[in-house]
């Protein structure tokens, strides 16, 4: 049986749990937010639905217990109203640092040995912390990191050359905030160098690097929130445990080198984290990775 959970009924846990239930992806699904009302809403328009679709699944509602069993924790978590157009992931650091222990301490209370994926910004940081907390294995927790951000890159170069995103492969690494950075010599379009691409074709790579960096505060600035594309990325990686797929992906996993978890190639299968896909980096991607990841270990050490 496949069960899941969902920590966090916001804008991407209902998106997530939405997409969960109409794919038919889960037996069983675990809904908890602080908000009873929030997530008895949520569970009734989801059960209202399964009379429509092919596929059924069991909802359960705020019941931490339940959770020991599960194999995947969803954690979307956070405020969005601490965050402002334009401004940086860590508006909701006091709040996210508060509610990771406690949200930490109650999965540890309840048994559970299955693979955390985390949302909830900032992002790396959190994850470092639910480790902390919930006293898993690295292995065992990954964030969605950097793998929203790759997206965002292989959106942008595909636009700017009219192609499928799909056809652009490559990393975005670091922080998933304002210190990530497209390793540029990862890059390739249908195969080849990005490097050849944009010399052919005139492209500006600082400029589409910003647009990575930065599109995820354009859908804030219309929408005051985003939710589609994480939540694709929070559901492929759950997809990537369940099936034990091996993905090979960006994600935010824990690098020893650093200390903490940051933006980085990974392989996820059915024990999270099954292997960090160590990648050859120019001289000045490894220094700009550094910056980023010491910038994520800071901001962990300031948490008592």
């Amino acid at each position: 049986m496949r069960k899941l959970a969902v920590i966090g009924l916001g804008h991407v846990g209902a998106t997530v749990a939405y997409t969960l239930v109409t794919k038919g992806l889960v037996d069983e699904l675990v809904l908890i937010d602080k908000n009873e009302d929030k997530v008895i809403a949520e569970q009734y328009d989801l059960l209202d639905m399964l009379a429509r679709i092919d596929t059924s699944t069991k909802i359960k509602i705020q019941d931490y217990a339940s959770l020991k069993d599960a194999d995947v924790i969803i954690t979307t978590f956070g405020n969005i109203r601490a965050l402002s157009d334009g401004g940086n992931r860590f508006g909701e650091f006091d709040h996210n640092v508060a509610q990771v222990k406690e949200v930490g301490q109650k999965i540890k209370e309840s048994g559970f040995n299955g693979v955390i994926v985390n949302v909830t910004n900032p992002c790396d940081v959190i994850a470092t912390l639910l480790v902390r907390y919930t006293g898993l294995p690295h292995n065992q927790v990954v964030g969605t990191g950097t793998f929203l951000d790759t997206a965002r890159m292989q959106r942008a170069v595909g636009q700017a050359l009219g192609e499928d995103p799909k056809n652009v492969t490559g990393y975005v690494l670091g922080e998933h905030g304002e210190s990530q950075f497209t390793a540029w010599s990862t890059v390739r379009v249908k195969d080849h160098p990005m490097a050849e691409v944009a010399a052919e074709k005139q492209l500006d790579l600082p400029d589409l690097d910003n647009q990575a960096r930065r599109g995820g505060w354009l859908v804030f600035h219309g929408k005051k929130f985003t939710s589609y594309a994480i939540a694709t990325c929070a559901v492929k990686l759950a997809q990537a445990v369940l099936a034990d797929a091996h993905l090979a992906c960006p994600a935010s996993v824990f690098v020893e080198k650093y200390g903490c978890y940051v933006g980085y190639p990974a392989v996820i299968g059915a024990n999270g984290v099954e292997a960090v896909n160590h990648v050859p980096l120019t001289k000045e991607e490894e220094d700009k990775l550094t910056s980023s990841a010491n910038f994520i270990a800071e901001k962990v050490a300031s948490v008592k």
